[in-house]
């Protein structure tokens, strides 16, 4: 395995799995020239030994590899729950592993020898999809965070109030007064530390 040198943990980063030597060197300093950090493993199993799901980047896999092919990896990486995207690579083009790739969420399936200036394009779009999931995450996470101040009357008011539900419906569908209502929604806004609904339909938008 080869790496780049001083990788931080947050530095996006290529992951190039492919058991010939020849690809994956020239690859590497295909994705080195391009600015970008780059990482590659002889197999799929090495890889998975070392992947730290909080490492953000993006996978090219090769799709014939001994042990593991990429489409097992795409697979065993979704098992997981790691959600870094896929781009798979083949000297052989197979249709039906083509659509396989696509439905399990691949960024693309390109067959050698392709265009080096679509390959490192699909590495942008992958790893733009991967920031996007990253934050995507990390807004759920903190929603739900918030969210978990909420006592469960709270939360039944708070859905309601996302509804456009005004106080009286509100009471009326919780079986409550609406001076109850008014006290929960004073809490409610306390509590997650915000003043307006808009700004709770925003922060509910996010949970998962």
């Amino acid at each position: 395995m080869t790496q780049t040198s001083s990788l931080s943990a947050t530095e996006p980063t290529v992951f190039i799995i492919d058991d010939d030597e020849a690809v994956r060197d020239a690859l590497s300093v295909l994705v080195e020239v391009a600015g970008l950090s780059v990482r590659t493993f002889v197999n799929a199993l090495e890889f998975l030994h070392r992947c730290d799901p909080e490492q953000p980047g993006c996978v090219v896999a090769d799709l014939r590899m001994p042990f593991m092919d990429g489409l097992e990896l795409q697979e065993e990486l979704a098992r997981r729950g790691c959600g870094l995207p896929v781009i798979i690579i083949t000297a052989h083009g197979e249709v039906s592993a083509a659509v396989t790739a696509f439905r399990s969420g691949a960024v693309d399936f390109l067959e050698k020898p392709f265009d080096d200036g679509v390959f490192l394009r699909r590495i942008h779009e992958a790893l733009q999809r991967d920031a996007h999931q990253r934050r995507d995450r990390s807004a759920a996470e903190s929603a739900l965070a918030k969210l978990a101040l909420l006592s469960p009357r709270e939360r039944d008011v708070a859905a309601l109030m996302v509804e456009g539900c005004a106080n009286k419906a509100i009471a009326i569908r919780l079986g409550i007064g609406v001076r109850t209502v008014e006290t929960h929604r004073a809490n409610i806004l306390g509590k997650l530390d915000i003043r307006t609904v808009p700004e709770l339909m925003r922060l509910w938008m996010h949970l998962p």
